[in-house]
């Protein structure tokens, strides 16, 4: 009897160790995974940023350059945008020339889509691009500029030139194309890029005149 205690027992510890080295194991993991997957949007984010704003269409530090999407703007017109998400501004002689907006399509086949939508002072749309997505491979995939050039089609394009019904895929009456077996997606896409350009028209005036803050200046006294 007091054999088969004892064996208990040593199970017992056994199997909880398993636990505890299983659990850290699994913890250590999601946080390495979560930085690595944290890190690949942030470059992501940085490649469509240089892919809408060329080299040379501006002359700020235009990753540092940003307003932080509070209170202060319509932040449904974006989507459900996370905490500590930026608006970036590109300028030239101080003066910004390009707004582009964090937008997210909650709507997608899967989940939401994560996209850049760049806007001149002007209201044409200087691009856009998708820096995070999970829709289906072969289909709704084609929204990434790796599978397809359709995200293009958006480039130089001005919601109030086509008018609002036209801000729609084909098979919804709009000038839009759609995937073949895919609606879904970019359906989702063209609504959220409408919808972002209605947060610049309403949201202009305090977008285009942001004051450039300067670095502040060495402390050179006591050199």
């Amino acid at each position: 009897m007091n054999d088969l205690l004892a064996s208990i027992r040593r199970n017992a510890v056994g199997l909880g160790l398993f636990a505890l080295v299983t659990a850290g194991a699994i913890a250590v993991a999601q946080v390495t995974t979560a930085d690595r997957i944290e890190h690949n949007i942030r470059m992501a984010q940085a490649r469509a940023l240089n892919e809408i704003v060329p080299a040379g269409t501006y002359d700020n530090d235009i990753l540092n350059d940003t307003i932080r999407v509070d209170q202060r703007f319509n932040q449904q017109l974006l989507g459900p945008l996370q905490a500590g998400d930026k608006i970036y501004l590109a300028r030239t002689a101080g003066k910004v020339n390009t707004v582009i907006l964090p937008v997210v399509a909650p709507d997608g086949y899967t989940t939401a889509i994560k996209l850049l939508v760049g806007i001149h002072a002007d209201g044409t749309l200087a691009g856009v691009r998708v820096t995070e997505h999970r829709e289906t491979p072969g289909l709704g995939d084609k929204i990434d500029l790796k599978k397809s050039d359709w995200i293009l089609e958006f480039s130089g394009k001005k919601l109030d030139d086509l008018g609002e019904e036209a801000w729609a895929v084909k098979k919804d009456g709009g000038v839009f194309d759609q995937f073949t077996g895919a609606t879904i997606t970019p359906r989702a896409v063209v609504k959220a890029v409408k919808l972002a350009q209605k947060f610049f028209y309403h949201h202009k005036d305090e977008l285009l005149d942001q004051r450039l803050v300067e670095p502040p200046a060495a402390d050179t006294a006591g050199e």
